[in-house]
């Protein structure tokens, strides 16, 4: 009996040990349940097809990973949060929040989607992200960074139905300089950045 004693003071020790130190948990993020209604527009108001191809960018970008700079200390290293990170690959999260709000007016098609009849004359947009992150201008004051080169061709044959390429740049505040405050910039950066690419595409709709 009196060998059980150290055990049972080591299994409560532990214990205690686990108590104090519950395990932090990673948080997931994404851009939220997008539009909760919908609604058709009249067919008058619908534009022309629209292919959106896969979106491109960085190996840095190519993971969950929730990324932020130091702009004070080195602008140059991209630095991982440890709890927390994004539901899916920036590219994924801003190809989703992309087909939700460009297709609330359009028919869109998926890449290489021939089945279509419309499909021979839509238009094609490309986009590929140069800068999906956290900037920290200062150890309490940060911005979500988004920057995207886009280009617009008709469908067709490779290069034969060039019509346009512009980068957009969209910075907003961060509320709070932490992984929450960069979750909500960067999702505020996005929804800006959908609604210039909805203006710049009626230009070559109309």
């Amino acid at each position: 009996m009196r060998s059980l004693i150290p055990v049972l003071f080591l299994i409560l020790a532990m214990s205690g040990c686990a108590l104090q130190n519950p395990v932090q948990r990673v948080a997931v993020y994404d851009f939220g349940p997008g539009p909760l209604t919908s609604v058709a527009p009249a067919p008058a108001d619908r534009l022309p097809v629209l292919q959106l191809d896969v979106l491109e960018g960085p190996a840095a970008l190519d993971s969950t990973a929730m990324l932020y700079r130091l702009a004070y200390a080195d602008d140059q290293q991209l630095r991982p949060y440890s709890l927390a990170r994004w539901s899916m690959t920036p590219a994924q999260l801003l190809r989703q929040h992309f087909r939700q709000q460009l297709g609330q007016r359009r028919t869109l098609l998926n890449p290489f989607d021939s089945s279509s009849p419309d499909a021979f004359k839509a238009l094609v947009l490309q986009i590929e992200i140069e800068e999906f992150s956290q900037l920290f201008e200062s150890a309490d004051k940060s911005s979500g960074l988004l920057r995207l080169r886009v280009m617009l061709s008709r469908a067709g044959p490779p290069g034969g139905g060039w019509l346009a390429q512009r980068t957009l740049t969209l910075q907003q505040s961060a509320a709070t300089a932490d992984a929450p405050g960069g979750v909500r910039a960067l999702a505020a950066a996005a929804r800006a950045a959908a609604q210039e690419l909805d203006q710049w595409l009626t230009q070559f709709e109309r």
